[in-house]
């Protein structure tokens, strides 16, 4: 025996469930009794809880692969500062100019090799093992 019960949907659910009902061949009532036994069974709570879980490892995967990208640029920014200011010599008052036209070709250089190599998808990060 089946009680009768009313109940009140705003107007944009109740055409969910009523596209839901057509699109699935079932009655309204069908849905909505689905609907309410899956929200009551004990295996929801599970399911949901599951659920959560596997979002929250997939995002600290991503996390821990951020930390670690993060901290390889920083110390491939940092040594390369540091192999940069060991390396290199002041330079002659006279000498700035064709030096800063030079670093500037360079840059230029630079700039296009980094934007063929991202164009093709290679990183840098790709090339580093991760032991």
């Amino acid at each position: 025996m089946r009680n009768r019960m009313n109940v009140y949907f705003p107007p944009e659910m109740l055409k969910q469930i009523s596209d839901l009902a057509v699109q699935k061949g079932l009655s309204r009532s069908a849905i909505v009794e689905a609907a309410v036994a899956s929200f009551l069974s004990p295996d929801g709570a599970d399911r949901r809880e599951a659920a959560f879980a596997r979002r929250l490892d997939r995002l600290s995967r991503q996390v821990q692969r951020l930390e670690r990208s993060a901290h390889i640029s920083t110390e491939t920014l940092a040594l390369f500062i540091r192999f940069w200011l060991t390396i290199t010599p002041p330079l002659p008052d006279e000498a700035q100019a064709s030096a800063q036209a030079k670093g500037k070709e360079r840059y230029q250089g630079f700039i296009e090799a980094l934007g063929r190599r991202v164009q093709k998808g290679r990183s840098l990060l790709d090339e580093i093992p991760d032991e």
